[in-house]
């Protein structure tokens, strides 16, 4: 019988593909939700590992899982020792291009080392100890790798830290300030997961096929790499410096916006409203205060009433990108591991989501519409 086929908006915009008790995004009012709880909440509230167990588990943990929760993924950080003698080679291989780029053959080699197995094949606790050692190991691997590159030496993650402070710590080689590791937690908790974005739907859809957590986690770092994706923060902060100082913000904007130029860190395909990440970012960046902050804010104003003049009837705000690259720049995370940052995070809503897709033995296959030359012609001769 003939397949049935249906058409559907370009970039599958507004389709829903499956069911999921993960989260969501309401784009119209300006929320979303990490299962049942506001995922601003939760970054206001509650640490980056009970947000990870609440994506993983399903419940926020108490005093006592926590604690072994948090013991259980700290060990987890430890690389294998054939993937951390095969780093320096990946990172001068890929020096031109950055941690994240480096971070797809890495994983894939962890996922070797460490014996993962086609999600297929295993039983739901065996995909989820597979999914806590890529997550775990993936701030070791970027953090490695953008040492590497800078020509230092990695340095051991710790297991007596948190998350997010063994990130920076393995970063810079620092025990970094509270308040800083505070501030990356709730941008970490922040971005942990947003929806059906194309690297969550990417991982989903390699995740169906029965593949590995690895592979599913590289298919997804790949979408990631994209600019039009988790590219964004550093270029957000780009336009600020690019702007140079208040006198000449209304100038380059209407510039940039004539042109029909896009301006980075603001609209976002979804919210019709105010991003919400943008707005604790924006919180969180004020809480810092200085010159960076104070101009940050002096452009969100022009930015939003230059494209409200210019293009009206239509809601553009700054999106999460345009804060997310201010408190990054604060914490002294420099800008090359901006989106690598964000990776250290969605990891864990990438993951979260292969787990469910596993549970499903369908595999995603869509289909295209041919608009070619007719067919059959004949071949011609050769």
């Amino acid at each position: 019988m003939p397949t049935t086929t249906t058409a559907v908006p370009r970039g599958l915009a507004g389709v829903v593909v499956t069911d999921t008790a993960l989260g969501d995004v309401r784009g119209l009012e300006g929320f979303y939700h990490y299962r049942q709880y506001s995922a601003v909440e939760l970054a206001q509230t509650r640490s980056f590992e009970d947000v990870w167990q609440l994506m993983f588990h399903g419940e926020l943990p108490g005093a006592a899982a926590r604690a072994e929760f948090t013991a259980r993924t700290a060990a987890l950080r430890h690389l294998p020792p054939e993937v951390s003698a095969a780093l320096p080679g990946i990172a001068a291989a890929g020096r031109a291009s950055g941690p994240l780029a480096g971070l797809r053959t890495a994983l894939s080699l962890l996922g070797a080392a460490q014996g993962f197995r086609p999600v297929y094949d295993l039983d739901a606790d065996r995909r989820r100890e597979d999914a806590l050692a890529a997550c775990a190991a993936v701030p070791t691997l970027l953090t490695a790798l953008y040492r590497l590159g800078q020509g230092l030496a990695p340095v051991e993650p710790r297991d007596d830290l948190s998350y997010a402070a063994n990130y920076l710590y393995m970063m810079t080689g620092s025990q970094p300030s509270p308040e800083r590791v505070r501030a990356i937690e709730r941008y970490l908790i922040s971005t942990v997961d947003h929806g059906f974005n194309a690297s969550t739907f990417t991982a989903r859809v390699v995740a169906s096929t029965g593949a590995d957590v690895a592979a599913s986690l590289v298919a997804a770092v790949g979408a990631l790499s994209g600019p039009l994706h988790g590219g964004a923060p550093s270029r957000a902060l780009d336009t600020l410096d690019a702007i140079g100082g208040p006198d000449r913000i209304d100038a380059w904007v209407r510039e940039r916006v004539l042109a029909g130029d896009r301006i980075m860190g603001f609209g976002h395909p979804v919210y019709r409203t105010e991003d919400p990440r943008s707005r604790m970012l924006r919180g969180i960046a004020e809480g810092f205060g200085g010159p960076l902050v104070a101009f940050a804010v002096e452009v969100e104003r022009h930015v939003e009433a230059i494209l409200a003049e210019l293009k009206p009837g239509r809601e553009l705000h700054t999106n999460v990108e345009f804060y997310a690259g201010v408190v990054m720049e604060l914490c002294g995370v420099p800008r090359e591991m901006f989106t690598p940052t964000f990776c250290a995070a969605r990891v864990v809503g990438w993951s979260a989501n292969i787990l469910e897709q596993a549970e499903d033995s369908k595999i995603i296959r869509p289909a295209a519409r041919y608009v070619g030359p007719p067919v059959p012609q004949p071949v011609p001769a050769p």
